[in-house]
C-alpha cells in the first residue's frame, strides 16, 4: 500500500507547496472577500483602514486578484468541458491503462483498484506483485501497444471480461537518454512508436465506442519536455511534443467532427519523477523544480479522473504525472 501523504508533500516544502498555500489562503475569494467587506462596512474595519491605509490597499488588491483568478478558472473549466456535465458511474466504468506494470502506472492502477474501479493494464511485462498484490478489480493484459492487430485482439478480450472501456490513459513511455548522433534509427522509431504512435492506435480502437455513447475520457501523458528541449532528450522531447499536438487535435475533433462534447480530454505535462525512466539522466531537484514522487503523481492523476472533467494539468506536485518504461 502507498504511504500516507504528508500534510505538506512527499517532496517536502517546495515552490509548489507555497503556491498551493497562497492559492488556498490569500487568493481564495471565500477567505479574502469577507475581510474586505468587513473593512469597508464595519466601524472597526473602517477605523483600521484609516490607521493602516496600505493594508487596506493590499486587501483590495488581493480581493480583485482572487476574484479575477477564480473567474478565469471557472470560464476555462466551462470551455474545456464544452459547457456540459457528464456524471461517471465508477461501478460501471472500465479504464485502459498503458504501461501500468511499473513506476507511476503501477501506482495509478493500485489507487484506482483500491477504489474498486475496473482497470485493464496493457503492458509487455506483468506487474511485480512480490511486495504488493494488485486489487481484484485490476487485470493485466500482455499487449504490444505499438501493434494495432495486437491491440484489437486485446480489446476484444477486455470487452468480454471487464466490459466496455470508457477511459483511456496513454501512460506508457520510454526514454533512451542518448544524443542525436548516438541514437540508432531503430531506437528513434521505437521511441515514437511507444510515446506517440500508440496514442493513435489505441484511440482508433477504443474511441469510436466512446463517441457513439458520447461518454468517456482520453488522458494523454505528455511531459514538460514536450515544451522544452534539452541535450540527450531530443527524440523524447519531439515525441512528447507530438503527443501534445495529438491531445489538442483530439479535443477539437471530438467537438467539431464527431459531435461528442462529453468525451473528455486531459493533458498531463510533468517534470522529472523518481522512476527508472531517469536512471541515465541527471535531473534537476530544486526548490522550484523538485523531483516528484510516484505516489504524489498518481494521486493527482486519479483525482483528475475522479472529477470526470477535462483539464490541462501542469507540473505541480498535486496534479502531475510521470512516465514509465513500458509499451
Amino acid at each position: 500500500m502507498a504511504q500516507a501523504k504528508p500534510w505538506l508533500s512527499r517532496e517536502g516544502f517546495t515552490a509548489d507547496v507555497l503556491g498551493n498555500i497562497i492559492s488556498k489562503t490569500l487568493l481564495d475569494p471565500w477567505k479574502i472577500l469577507p475581510l474586505f467587506v468587513l473593512s469597508k462596512y464595519t466601524i472597526k474595519g473602517r477605523d483600521l483602514s484609516k490607521t493602516h491605509p496600505n493594508l487596506q490597499k493590499a486587501l483590495q488588491a488581493l480581493t480583485t486578484i482572487s476574484l479575477l483568478t477564480n473567474l478565469e478558472a471557472y470560464l476555462d473549466h466551462r470551455i474545456q468541458n464544452n459547457n456540459q456535465k457528464d456524471p461517471y458511474n465508477w461501478n460501471k466504468e472500465v479504464i485502459i491503462l498503458t504501461g501500468g506494470s511499473t513506476g507511476i502506472g503501477r501506482q495509478i492502477a493500485q489507487q484506482l483498484g483500491t477504489k474498486e474501479i475496473k482497470v485493464a493494464i496493457l503492458d509487455i511485462s506483468p506487474p511485480d506483485i512480490t511486495s504488493t498484490s494488485l486489487p481484484n478489480s485490476v487485470r493485466f493484459y500482455e499487449c504490444d501497444i505499438t501493434n494495432p492487430e495486437t491491440i484489437a485482439t486485446t480489446a476484444t478480450s477486455i470487452r468480454n471480461t471487464l466490459g466496455r472501456p470508457t477511459i483511456l490513459i496513454n501512460n506508457a513511455g520510454i526514454c533512451t537518454a542518448k544524443t542525436i548522433l548516438s541514437t540508432s534509427p531503430a531506437q528513434t522509431h521505437r521511441m515514437f512508436a511507444v510515446n506517440t504512435f500508440s496514442h493513435y492506435h489505441l484511440a482508433q480502437e477504443f474511441l469510436p465506442d466512446m463517441i457513439s455513447h458520447n461518454h468517456g475520457m482520453v488522458v494523454t501523458i505528455a511531459s514538460q519536455a514536450g515544451y522544452t528541449v534539452t541535450p540527450n532528450m531530443v527524440d523524447y522531447s519531439a515525441s512528447k511534443a507530438a503527443a501534445i499536438a495529438f491531445h489538442e487535435g483530439l479535443a477539437a475533433e471530438l467537438l467539431t467532427r464527431y459531435a461528442a462534447p462529453r468525451v473528455r480530454t486531459v493533458l498531463v505535462t510533468q517534470g522529472f519523477t523518481r522512476t527508472g525512466l531517469i536512471k541515465d539522466l541527471t535531473p534537476e531537484d530544486t526548490w522550484f523544480n523538485p523531483l516528484l514522487c510516484p505516489e504524489s503523481v498518481a494521486e493527482g492523476v486519479v483525482g483528475q479522473e475522479a472529477s470526470g472533467v477535462a483539464a490541462l494539468v501542469s507540473a505541480s506536485v498535486e496534479v502531475s504525472v510521470g512516465e514509465v518504461d513500458a509499451g
